[in-house]
């Protein structure tokens, strides 16, 4: 696990969370998966020791250009945080990954729908998930069927939306696509996300054709994360806000944490001293860890004021925080 000393991470050691404990890995665990190309494997991150069910965090990968973050090896920075510090962390590799080697259908692009249905395989397949890691992973803990929640970034924030209850219907051919939403996640983080599809840019019309994104229904409460630098015209004509669309398109509860001067990367969520992020800063990470940790801990736990605490303690030149 690693622990960045406070004089690393700066200002943002002011945000509180609770203790940190060392972690312990377990990979591949190998769901069966009929009609999929392959079977769902995935990664679980629990802390080592402790009393009580874990909640449980499903993380859903995006879509970089490096070759093995875009699976269940990537995002330990936010895997290894949010495992340390009380939850139990899920990792599927979904068939878009590069590590498959797969190419989508037409109509398919990305496996954008069995993305969504990954999320739903792992909660239906959490009792054969624990015993597949056994006692030397749980130590006679279980996953907390009543504290689930989603998070993804970029292609995989838009994955957790649809976990969440968001539909998209396909400009191209008109036809709508949705997972209903999944009555056991009670929350979400969404890291980076897709935004407004009428603002797609010419590029943006060719990468994510499919994506005609509608969060009219998405009621679920959700933090929505996005960097102030993060521009993208190979996806939309409009500036880094594009990627918190979704807290305006989408009905309450939500939150809203805007990142000074982060880009896509948001720090280096995907991994550590990772080449595609743009914005490396191990402050900004720190910022991100925790305030995504405090938020999901607070939704999960009925009167924690983890959440409270850390808006708080916020700092004005990390950035600022909205709720409605």
């Amino acid at each position: 696990m690693h622990t960045y000393p406070h004089a690393l991470i700066g200002a943002a050691a002011a945000i509180p969370v609770n203790e940190a404990k060392p972690i312990i890995s377990f990979s591949p665990v190998v769901l069966p998966a009929p009609g999929r190309p392959v079977n769902l494997e995935l990664r679980v991150t629990v802390p080592a020791s402790g009393d009580g069910d874990l909640p449980v965090i499903l993380l859903s990968h995006g879509m970089g250009w490096s070759n093995w973050l875009s699976s269940q090896e990537g995002y330990a920075p936010l895997v290894e945080f949010w495992a340390a510090h009380g939850f139990a962390v899920l990792q599927p590799t979904h068939l878009s990954s590069k590590t498959l080697g797969l190419t989508a259908p037409e109509g398919k692009e990305f496996y954008y729908q069995d993305r969504a249905a990954d999320i739903v395989r792992l909660v239906d397949g959490l009792d054969a998930i624990e015993a597949a890691v056994g006692a030397a992973l749980l130590g006679g803990r279980r996953f907390d069927r009543t504290r689930i929640a989603v998070a993804g970034h970029s292609l995989g924030a838009w994955t957790a939306s649809m976990a969440l209850g968001a539909t998209t219907t396909d400009p191209r051919s008109g036809v709508t696509w949705a997972e209903a939403p999944d009555p056991r996640i009670k929350a979400g983080v969404l890291l980076a996300g897709v935004g407004d599809p009428r603002d797609k840019s010419e590029n943006g019309k060719k990468m994510i054709g499919w994506y005609g994104g509608d969060f009219s229904a998405m009621a679920k409460p959700a933090l929505v994360v996005y960097g102030d630098a993060d521009v993208s015209p190979h996806l939309t004509t409009r500036g880094a806000d594009w990627h918190g669309d979704v807290y305006a398109l989408a009905p309450g509860p939500k939150a809203l944490l805007t990142l000074k001067g982060a880009k896509h990367g948001l720090g280096g969520i995907s991994g550590w001293d990772a080449g595609e992020t743009q914005d490396e800063s191990p402050e900004r990470l720190g910022v991100v860890q925790r305030m995504t940790w405090a938020y999901l801990w607070s939704q999960l736990h009925e009167g924690d004021g983890a959440w409270a605490a850390a808006c708080k303690a916020l700092g004005a030149e990390q950035g600022s925080v909205e709720s409605k």
